[in-house]
């Protein structure tokens, strides 16, 4: 299988995590596991053997006194059987793993909130990523009496939350008979009978009278009692009942705000825009908080939900109940969800205040999913006819240069842009704006490459940088919110991090050997299949595009090219972009 298969089917961890030996012996363990057919990396439930099979290990020890062995595990998952002939695995460095497992380091990052760099991940940190992953590892877990709270919190006792050792108790997280709300609960069962809340509510009042009354508590009973009680507790100890369940209703029906908006959100870029990229972006962002959410007592905040009572539910304003456009919908949605988090994030400060900075970080997130979302669909409308862009040089003469753009503009080519690299600066602005006064008024959109300065002096459409260049944030400072920024990928993460960062369109590449360009490393065709499979942010392949190789490149899904050599250096290049706008004109644009 070739570096470029193996890209798409295994997630690589980043080099910047460390893993303990304990940890690194676990994995090599798990990976002696396979679930279902061929190797495909390590998967969550392999890992969760792993554990087991490393007795000396913390998270074993946790497993055992759950009294989870293999044999329980095999039962729930019979999939799972030892692999013939298990890759070899240098204990130095974690292995590969399957994509699902993204969740699991995702969960631990959420709740560790590295405060150094690089993190050490611990067995631990392993089972409680799987515990709180989106997974059914994690239901199953918590179904045996796992503690996912009071298991974070020994974590953060002992190694903190970066990389530094804290000495703390050698206690092994121990069975608990109640555990924390699933995530999939939050904000989704029905309201209790009236009965059942009036005893929570009786319940919550002893509770916050004891809080005062009471020392804070060190004994061993203490250590062992749920910490997300421990914490409700403490943090209300200087509230009156009626406050504190103020309070939670605030938290209560904040959840439920965001939660709601997250999902139309999430519809929306699944149903409309079509995005897998962004929809799973969303999705995880909803689920995340969900986790998170699942921190305040959900006995707590039924009891203090009110929905027939609420003065709120009877005061509407005539805007509320229409949108002015699809994009109001996404803009007010998101809204939404960011209010709803800082509300919440707000109350946490007095209930729970360790809670309150994750709050935080997630309100955050969708501000940059709100980018990411809007610009991506704002830049599908204003590229909607863009299928081939031309990179032409600055030619031995002006009036070369004017006679190569006049007649490419003629030939219906969509976008041209400038990238010379040995011109001086006074004569490349000359060039630029030369190709500015033929380009505007048509239907032709004229790009400065790597020179954001030029870009904006010749008042191009737009400008494009490389992985190497300019950031797409510093570019956007100095070219303002209406030029397009293009950015150079040459791989997934790559473009997955231009949608994030709110890049117009991606150039991905290179696909072939070019004439113009030396590459050591091809991305090729692979890369390519990658990028039409989950996002729609206008995309463009480059490098080495030709009319004998096109199909290929269009036969992975990708309907937009970028070429040079096969236009500029054509006998006829108005001829040859004609030819290649033809082959392009059969395909669907994503």
């Amino acid at each position: 299988m070739s570096a470029e298969s193996l890209a798409g089917k295994f997630l690589l961890i980043p080099m910047e995590r460390e893993f303990t030996p304990g940890a690194l012996r676990a994995l090599a363990a798990a990976a002696t596991w396979q679930f279902g057919e061929g190797f495909g990396g390590l998967r969550l439930v392999s890992i969760l053997m792993g554990l087991l099979a490393e007795p000396e290990c913390r998270a074993a020890m946790i497993l055992r006194e759950l009294g989870i062995s293999e044999e329980l595990l095999l039962a729930r998952w019979p999939e799972l059987h030892r692999t013939p002939e298990p890759p070899p695995i240098p204990l130095e460095s974690p292995p590969q793993f399957h994509p699902e497992v993204k969740s699991l380091f995702t969960a631990v990052d959420l709740y560790m909130d590295w405060g150094d760099w690089p993190p050490i991940i611990s067995t631990e940190h392993l089972l409680l990523g799987l515990a709180g992953c989106d997974h059914p590892v994690a239901d199953w877990l918590r179904e045996q009496g796992l503690n996912f709270t009071q298991l974070r919190q020994q974590i953060l006792q002992r190694y903190g939350t970066g990389g530094q050792w804290r000495p703390a108790s050698e206690e092994p997280v121990v069975a608990q008979t109640e555990s924390l709300p699933l995530p999939e609960e939050v904000g989704s069962r029905s309201a209790p009978e009236t009965n059942q809340a009036q005893t929570v509510a009786c319940h919550f009042s002893e509770t916050l009278e004891e809080a005062r009354l009471q020392p804070k508590e060190t004994s061993a009973d203490s250590r062992n009692a749920s910490s997300g009680e421990r914490e409700s507790a403490g943090g209300l100890s200087q509230l009156t009942p009626s406050t504190a369940m103020g309070l939670y209703r605030i938290v209560d029906a904040a959840i439920n705000r965001a939660l709601e908006g997250l999902r139309v959100v999430e519809d929306y870029v699944r149903f409309v825009l079509d995005d897998p990229f962004l929809m799973g972006e969303v999705k995880d962002t909803r689920h995340a908080f969900s986790r998170l959410a699942g921190e305040f007592p959900m006995t707590y905040r039924l009891a203090a939900r009110e929905t027939q009572f609420d003065v709120g539910t009877r005061i509407k304003h005539s805007h509320e109940m229409k949108r002015e456009s699809v994009e109001g919908l996404i803009d007010a949605n998101l809204s939404r969800v960011r209010e709803a988090i800082r509300s919440v994030e707000e109350c946490a400060k007095v209930l729970q205040p360790e809670l309150a900075e994750r709050f935080e970080q997630l309100r955050y997130r969708c501000y940059t999913l709100h980018r990411a979302i809007r610009i991506t669909e704002l830049s599908r409308k204003r590229l909607q006819n863009a299928r081939l862009y031309v990179l032409v040089d600055a030619r031995p003469s002006p009036n070369e240069f004017q006679a190569l753009i006049t007649s490419l503009v003629q030939a219906g080519v969509d976008m041209i842009q400038l990238r010379e690299k040995k011109l001086e600066d006074r004569l490349l602005l000359e060039r630029a704006r030369i190709a500015r006064k033929i380009t505007r008024g048509t239907q032709t959109l004229f790009i400065m490459n790597d020179r954001p300065d030029l870009a904006v002096l010749s008042h191009a459409d737009g400008v494009h940088v490389g992985q190497e260049e300019l950031t797409v944030k510093d570019v956007r400072a100095l070219v303002g919110p209406e030029m397009l920024i293009g950015v150079s990928t040459h791989n997934i993460e790559q473009a997955r991090q231009a949608v994030l960062d709110g890049a117009n369109y991606i150039g991905c590449g290179p696909t072939f050997p070019s004439s113009t360009k030396q590459f050591s490393h091809f991305p090729g065709l692979d890369f390519l299949r990658e990028v039409a499979s989950e996002i729609t942010l206008p995309a463009f392949a480059i490098g080495g595009i030709n009319e004998s190789n096109i199909e290929e490149v269009l036969n992975t899904g990708i309907s937009r090219v970028a070429v040079s050599a096969a236009v500029v250096d054509a006998p006829d290049p108005p001829a040859a972009a004609k030819r290649l706008l033809a082959k392009l004109q059969d395909k669907p644009l994503r």
